[in-house]
């Protein structure tokens, strides 16, 4: 019997009845605790697991022979990322990082950035675009009025990283994102979707960017089954402790923190202000109940830090609207506009339902982010 009460919470993380897409069963467990299981039956720590992640990295060194590089790592300079590109070196990978420079880099992000490359000896890509360009793009992401406040990063992200491992005839993309220590945040908060990115620009932007949208069907058909580039996400197959990664990163490459889990991008001030004070669809619900969950953070710390709400006077806030050349009353009248979600716009979402079986075989074969098929049909 499942229990979809609005004043819920999960007996077991932080979840609640705010969260899309969230159910409970007869004892009290959301139904993102149930997923996170079978991830973890799938992802276990063992023998077998480690086998199939060494011939991974085999493999990814047999299609960079003779190559200059073996892989890609995105690189934003936050910790999961650095991480990464540590880690693939510490395997003996010959990894090229990508950076989406999307115009809000943070000066510690730059700096970790700087400083893990040199260390590492990884030579960067950076894909960037003119701001006048790119401003009318986070303007219409905001007018869409849907949770998705960052979609135009997201578009330009994965991208950037498809885009560059064409050029350089690379095979694999490592991605940073663990299930353990991020959960898988619901569709309707996050859809990264060309079609639907696409429609957004053409009902609220200025023109689209020549080049910057590689996520439509045709892309990703043509880079995933006619190039064959594969993705991987690492911190599925090795422990992921985040203090100690954290120390790692700080005593071998001079990382430093700057503050919150995404200091590295300063419009995620924007995107979580948004995000609680306007559809109650507050993140760090699903950040702190995968850390529950995985032990790596008590639930009574995350009910404490959950009280802590976003100012309405955040300067960080402020400098982005400023950015973006909005009056505080047009940032007032996206405040007060009827939230949306991705289904009020076009998008790809019906068609991949029609794939269940398939979307989860491409999740195996590495054609799709592991764990895309958890994302589209038990998140929602």
């Amino acid at each position: 019997m499942l229990n979809d009460s609005k004043n819920q919470m999960c007996s077991r993380c932080v979840m609640d009845a705010t969260v899309s897409g969230v159910r409970f069963d007869e004892n009290g467990v959301c139904s993102y605790c149930r997923m996170h299981d079978k991830l973890e039956q799938r992802f276990a720590l063992n023998e077998s697991n480690r086998q199939k992640f060494d011939a991974l990295i085999a493999a990814m060194k047999r299609k960079g022979k003779n190559k200059p590089y073996d892989c890609i790592v995105a690189l934003s300079g936050g910790m999961d990322s650095t991480y990464s590109l540590y880690l693939a070196k510490k395997l003996g990978l010959r990894p090229l990082a990508v950076h989406f420079d999307n115009g809000w880099v943070s000066e510690a992000a730059d700096e970790n950035i700087r400083k893990v490359l040199k260390l590492l000896d990884v030579d960067l890509r950076t894909v960037s675009y003119d701001w006048e360009d790119l401003k009318p793009l986070y303007v219409a992401g905001l007018k869409a009025s849907t949770p998705d406040v960052c979609l135009c990063c997201m578009i330009g992200i994965f991208s950037a990283l498809y885009q560059t491992a064409y050029k350089e005839g690379i095979k694999y993309i490592i991605l940073g994102t663990s299930f353990r220590t991020e959960g898988i945040v619901p569709l309707k908060w996050r859809c990264t979707d060309g079609r639907y990115f696409d429609d957004v620009v053409k009902k609220y932007g200025k023109g689209k960017v020549k080049g910057f949208n590689k996520l439509r069907i045709s892309n990703v058909f043509f880079y995933s089954f006619v190039k064959n580039i594969k993705t991987v996400q690492f911190p599925l197959y090795v422990e992921y402790e985040t203090g100690e990664i954290r120390r790692t990163l700080e005593e071998e490459v001079g990382w430093v923190a700057g503050g919150g889990h995404h200091f590295d991008c300063r419009f995620h001030s924007v995107m979580h202000y948004l995000r609680v004070k306007k559809f109650n669809a507050d993140k760090r619900k699903v950040d702190f109940s995968a850390l529950v969950r995985s032990k790596q953070m008590k639930r009574e710390t995350a009910l404490q830090e959950l009280t802590e709400q976003p100012s309405d006077n955040d300067p960080e806030v402020k400098y982005c609207i400023d950015k973006l050349g909005l009056s505080d009353e047009e940032f007032r009248e996206i405040l007060k506009s009827e939230p949306k979600d991705f289904t009020n716009y076009a998008n790809y979402y019906s068609l991949i339902r029609h794939f269940r079986l398939v979307v989860r075989l491409l999740c195996k074969l590495h054609i799709l982010p592991e764990t895309a098929y958890e994302k589209y049909f038990e998140c929602n």
